[in-house]
């Protein structure tokens, strides 16, 4: 199954929704007109990293921004993905969504790792639940930013039979061969696409250094961007992850006696 992947690759106003958006609005409709099916968007794209304001913008997955989302995806034909803040039952969380080109949400996690250096355990409740989602291109899952440092949520999902991972992050600059090692490495240890996508800019004085990328199930990178804001986009084999699984069978030589959950 081939599919063409965009990443949105931007800077955030930090606390301005309605700049995001219309940045976001451009940006899925130049993905469309180059022919993508999927496009990522950054981790908090709509306000950054304002998390003492969790209160002000989020919302139910089906309300505020999340409505927004929603129709651009099915105005534009294409499946949207990124995080958002949500609240649910008095709490609030940093959940990533996939909406269908027929704008209904067909995918959502709740990051189940809080990144305390950014404050997030703070004002965020951790998410519970690792699903892995059977969408008409492949069995799919998500993970936000700070996840990529637990490689047990990624061969979870690869045991589940997902052949891709989709990560929208904030990553700063400083560990960003950190992150760039990690992306590669949750793609060949999981025999799987890691499609991911990272900021640009300033915010709070700290920088955020793009370099988003997707990775094949060998680990070699299909495409990646630099530091400036960019749509990136790249066509993928999903079948890929299945003939690399056939030639190195690393999960059936797993010895789970040896290491139990």
């Amino acid at each position: 199954m081939r599919l063409i992947v965009s990443l949105a690759q931007m800077d955030i106003a930090l606390g301005d929704p309605e700049a995001n958006l219309a940045r976001a609005r451009q940006m899925i409709a130049e993905a469309k007109s180059q022919g993508s099916e999927i496009i990522l968007l950054p981790e908090l794209w709509a306000t950054g990293y304002d998390l003492k304001n969790a209160g002000k913008y989020a919302t139910s997955t089906d309300q505020g921004t999340f409505v927004a989302v929603a129709r651009l995806a099915e105005e534009n034909g294409i499946y949207v993905i990124g995080s958002l803040l949500s609240e649910r039952d008095g709490r609030y969380y940093n959940t990533a969504t996939i909406f269908s080109p027929q704008g209904e949400v067909v995918g959502s996690y709740d990051k189940v790792h809080l990144f305390r250096l950014m404050g997030e355990d703070r004002y965020l409740a951790a998410g519970t639940t690792a699903p892995v989602f059977d969408l008409p291109w492949a069995k799919a899952a998500l993970a936000i930013c700070y996840d990529l440092r637990f490689p047990e949520l990624f061969r979870r999902y690869a045991l589940l039979g997902a052949k891709a991972v989709l990560i929208p992050a904030e990553w700063p600059c400083p560990r960003i061969e950190h992150w760039r090692v990690l992306l590669r490495a949750r793609a060949i240890e999981n025999q799987c696409f890691i499609i991911a996508c990272n900021r640009v800019g300033e915010s709070k004085g700290e920088r955020f250094c793009g370099h988003s990328a997707i990775y094949d199930p060998w680990g070699e990178p299909v495409v990646e961007g630099g530091e400036e804001e960019a749509l990136l986009t790249a066509e993928i084999d999903l079948d890929l992850a299945d003939e690399v699984r056939r030639r190195i069978p690393v999960f059936e030589d797993r010895r789970d006696e040896l290491y139990p959950t």
